[in-house]
């Protein structure tokens, strides 16, 4: 019976990818978006180094994001976290710098859930309005809305003052003379004060500034466990000591304190999940982020990037996401997990449409971008994940990675271009680009709490390859330079192909290892495999020696031949990315060979065009 309803399960997602495209998601953090000032001082106020707000994004800006064959948009930081601002003339209260990181601070410590960051508006009083009116924006160019939920932690100071009616704050009813109860939000260690780490190096608050209070004496009593799961009232330094963790009915030694899902759950859909929640008895917490959601959902949110969310027990993610996709079933709902070893009890049993797949895919690209890694690798990646290839979203930079133009990657953006390709086309997962990923941006700031090769997080910064892009708000790309220019319609190319592809969401096949051992001059700097459709068949090639150029005769070994259902005749492929690159398929007794002289970080989508 499981098998059988497995089997359904399965075939209902293989429909659903039939009807849909690929997803291009493009994550921008929305506070360096808009931002012209170019001033990047270490540290540097929002007055010096300036900020990006919610009417940047004008349909202007939309539409070029949208024609780079986006659909969905990542607003990055737009929840309310803690930030070094004194908006005390709108009712919100000032943060210590001795628990934020940075002078903008963490966008995954969390002030208020249910409001926007006031540095993002122009009238902070109206903050949520204008962000409302994002959406709307957003909405009508024809893209999709995402934002963060960050369930493990929340700030060390939160303080919600837009609760809606009826809910009450995180923490706000915990019995803090318990280390531990079910429906305490937080974990405590009763009669202990919290104490600032000891700082490292040459590490202060706000670089040194001594403009604001930073002096070692935040308050708070009983002290609260750290976001990163550290017990201590003192944590250390490398510790999330700007995070509180937040309870979800784990006891201290480990153990659940909730229901747990039978057997054969993973195997049903999210309503049966729903059904299964739905009266029981589930710790507060839980509540307070369904709560949390279903309020941004009301408000036209149409998913989810959910942050770290290993760190949270499967059980609430059943709870939650099922409860999401009851109120809204087309919610994409993407989330941070890095143990390959619980991909799929988060997928199927904690009902994530997507999760990252940074250690399979992402690190062994990078290891070959690097140059001391093998294309043969790929593959075997890609079997190792053929039950979940569609649930694996695709990156090559995102926030917490390396700019790779950075030195400290490779230096060089062009050497990113193969892997693209291979990233966006090699299985029907969703594809997310970075924003200034497409016009070459290195992170070379030294912006503070933040570190070159990453463009910050926690501080207020430009972003200059995106500012010349940007062209003082045109969205025109009137200061890129002609290298820029080219990368950018790279981009451009690739991913409106991805999304209109049908054979991006049908079937793949590696020819690499046949290749490996069949075809002369073809070596592990190449990458070649086959995706196809009913309407459309694909041969991808990917070079990525940055310095050699290879010649060869690809072979298509007998058995896609015959799935394809080709004759012994020739047929003309016709590149898809340039339309300029042409070959001729040569079938011989059953097997297709075609010349392929490819240059250096060169990479060919071969579509199977006539009969020649």
């Amino acid at each position: 019976m499981a098998s059988l309803m497995a089997s359904q399960v399965r075939e209902g997602i293989e429909n659903m990818m039939e009807k849909e495209g690929k997803k291009v998601v493009y994550q921008v953090f929305t506070r360096l978006f808009g931002n012209t000032k170019s001033t990047n001082k270490p540290w540097g106020t929002l007055a010096e180094n300036g900020v990006g707000k919610f009417k940047d994004f004008s349909n202007k800006a939309l539409q070029e994001i949208k024609s780079l064959g986006v659909t969905h948009i990542w607003y990055t930081g737009v929840l309310h976290h803690a930030v070094i601002q004194d908006y005390t003339a709108y009712g919100i209260s000032n943060d210590d710098p001795d628990i934020v990181k940075g002078r903008a601070g963490s966008p995954y410590a969390i002030k208020d859930y249910f409001n926007v960051n006031p540095d993002l508006a122009e009238h902070p009083e109206n903050r949520l309005e204008e962000f409302k009116q994002l959406i709307q924006r957003t909405h009508s160019i024809g893209l999709k809305v995402i934002i963060d939920i960050v369930p493990n932690h929340v700030a060390r100071g939160y303080q919600g003052k837009s609760n809606p009616k009826g809910i009450t704050d995180l923490g706000a009813d915990d019995d803090t003379s318990l280390s531990y109860h079910r429906n305490n939000n937080f974990y405590y260690n009763p009669n202990e004060i919290f104490e600032v780490p000891e700082w490292e190096g040459d590490y202060l608050p706000l670089g040194g500034d001594t403009t604001r209070l930073a002096n070692s004496k935040f308050q708070e009593t009983p002290a609260k466990w750290t976001g990163n799961g550290s017990r201590l009232s003192k944590p250390n330094f490398n510790d999330w000591y700007e995070t509180v963790r937040v309870n979800y009915g784990e006891k201290p030694d480990g153990t659940a304190d909730y229901d747990t899902l039978p057997a054969g759950y993973e195997d049903l859909d999210y309503k049966a999940h729903y059904n299964f929640w739905e009266w029981k008895n589930v710790p507060n917490s839980w509540i307070k982020f369904k709560e949390i959601a279903h309020y941004w959902l009301a408000m036209g949110v149409d998913g989810f990037r959910f942050d770290m969310a290993e760190m949270v027990p499967v059980e609430f993610w059943s709870y939650l996401n099922s409860a999401i996709k009851t109120k809204s079933p087309k919610s994409l709902l993407l989330a941070e997990v890095y143990n390959p070893s619980l991909y799929r009890a988060y997928i199927f049993k904690g009902k994530m449409d997507y999760l990252y797949d940074k250690v399979e895919l992402y690190d062994s690209l990078k290891h070959i971008m690097k140059g001391y890694g093998w294309t043969d690798h790929i593959p075997v990646v890609q079997n190792g994940l053929q039950d979940i290839e569609h649930h694996m979203l695709h990156f090559l930079e995102n926030h917490d990675e390396q700019r790779i133009a950075s030195p400290e990657f490779v230096g060089n953006a062009l050497v990113g271009k193969p892997a693209m390709v291979v990233s966006t086309t090699i299985s029907t997962a969703p594809t997310m680009i970075y924003f200034g990923q497409e016009v070459g941006e290195p992170a070379a700031e030294n912006a503070g709490f933040g570190k070159p090769s990453r463009t910050s997080i926690f501080d207020y910064i430009g972003v200059p390859h995106h500012q010349r892009w940007m062209n003082n708000r045109k969205f025109d790309g009137g200061q890129l330079t002609e290298a820029e220019v080219s990368l950018r319609d790279f981009y451009k190319r690739l991913l409106n192909f991805t999304i209109k592809s049908s054979a991006l969401m049908g079937a793949y096949r590696d020819i690499h290892y046949y290749n490996r051992e069949n075809t002369t001059y073809y070596n592990y700097h190449v990458l070649s495999y086959v995706r196809w459709s009913e309407e459309e068949k694909l041969v991808v090639i990917a070079n990525f020696n940055a310095h050699e150029k290879f010649g060869f005769d690809l072979a298509i070994p007998a058995e896609i031949i015959n799935e394809w259902n080709l004759k012994d005749e020739t047929y003309e492929l016709v590149d898809q990315l340039y339309f300029k690159e042409k070959g001729l398929l040569h079938i011989s007794k059953g097997i297709g060979r075609f010349r392929v002289d490819i240059a250096p970080l060169e990479s060919f989508i071969f579509k199977l065009d006539v009969l020649i």
